[in-house]
């Protein structure tokens, strides 16, 4: 992750220091040498870089054997504590408008994710992506984060009109019965191939007008937004981010054109950033194939269970492209794991 290092919005990790001395947790420990001023965190213009965050949310886990915190904080998280966002939210004809509005500026509440809203026949589905490499801490927290404030987001909005919705997490995360508390949502864990969230919901629900719609206010909370709205994505931090994706994703790898569509780009215009960090898809795609298999083949599980939970249709071809990367096949690799547990136990 080195050279990557942006600067998030600070006040969120106020509320979440406000929480933690709520539950009796020490607040000295976890900020001493980081350069965070605890008292300036809640100033709307008041950042805190990424690297700052990642140690802080270590710290805080290691301090409370918790790592749930991000879900914590993201029921914390109502539509007034995104500032101007929040608002124009608030003041949208519909459920679908807001949702729109969410994506086009989901950077302004965090540029760690990035948002995109769909609609079909049926349903409206908004799906959030991480768009900054982060660790697997980092995300986890950040996921939590986002998906209990979304539920918030949508009572908020919607009141007693909320209706079950489908939630779906790439992330298989160890605290999932933390997420029976959204009680209208229908959880899923360890779906889909990026490290995302997705929320799908009746298209009735979508259209439906919402109370607090106010055109005037709306049209004031655009105008700010868009005045403020900066790309979450910039060169220098691409190959990083796409590593983290290639990393976090479960089943097969998402492809070069998935990326880039993630990222509201052609798959030429992401490539063409990779080559100017002097670094090719291919080659990532490959380092990330052999470390998951690894990991995988440590853990025990069969060349075949591997190859199909990497998105092989069989064990030959993975077999083949993982000799290219390590001139040496799956078999002698778990091998030589194995061998290098038990000498070591």
């Amino acid at each position: 992750m080195a050279g990557v290092d942006r600067a998030l919005p600070a006040r969120y990790f106020g509320r979440l220091l406000e929480l933690l001395q709520d539950s009796a947790v020490p607040i000295a420990p976890l900020i001493d040498g980081l350069g965070i001023d605890a008292a300036a965190l809640a100033a709307p213009e008041s950042t805190l870089r990424l690297s700052q965050v990642e140690t802080l949310i270590e710290r805080v886990a290691a301090e409370t054997g918790r790592v749930d915190w991000g879900f914590d904080l993201g029921l914390r998280l109502r539509l007034t504590s995104h500032l101007i966002l929040g608002y124009g939210l608030l003041a949208s004809p519909t459920l679908g408008y807001a949702l729109q509005m969410l994506s086009r500026y989901f950077s302004l509440a965090t540029p760690t994710f990035r948002a995109r809203f769909r609609r079909d026949v049926q349903h409206g589905t908004f799906l959030l992506i991480p768009a900054l490499p982060m660790s697997h801490a980092c995300l986890v927290f950040h996921t939590d984060a986002i998906a209990a404030a979304v539920d918030l987001v949508l009572h908020e909005l919607l009141g007693e009109r909320t209706p079950r919705y489908e939630l779906d997490l790439a992330l298989d995360l160890p605290h999932r019965v933390r997420y029976r508390e959204l009680s209208d949502a229908r959880c899923r864990f360890g779906v889909g191939d990026m490290a995302g969230i997705r929320v799908r919901l009746p298209i009735a629900v979508v259209d439906a007008p919402l109370t607090l719609a106010d055109a005037t206010a709306l049209k004031a909370a655009e105008s700010r937004c868009e005045a403020t709205f900066r790309s979450v994505i910039a060169q220098g931090e691409v190959g990083a981010w796409v590593r983290m994706m290639l990393r976090e994703s479960s089943g097969g790898l998402p492809s070069l054109d998935d990326l880039a569509h993630t990222l509201n780009l052609s798959a030429r215009t992401l490539d063409r950033y990779l080559k100017a960090e002097g670094i090719g898809f291919r080659q990532l795609a490959s380092d990330a194939i052999v470390e998951r298999a690894r990991g995988l083949l440590a853990q025990g599980h069969s060349v075949t269970a591997v190859a199909l939970e990497l998105g092989y249709t069989d064990a030959s071809n993975f077999g083949r492209a993982f000799r290219r990367a390590t001139g040496t096949s799956p078999g002698n690799a778990g091998r030589a794991v194995a061998g290098a547990a038990g000498s070591s136990g």
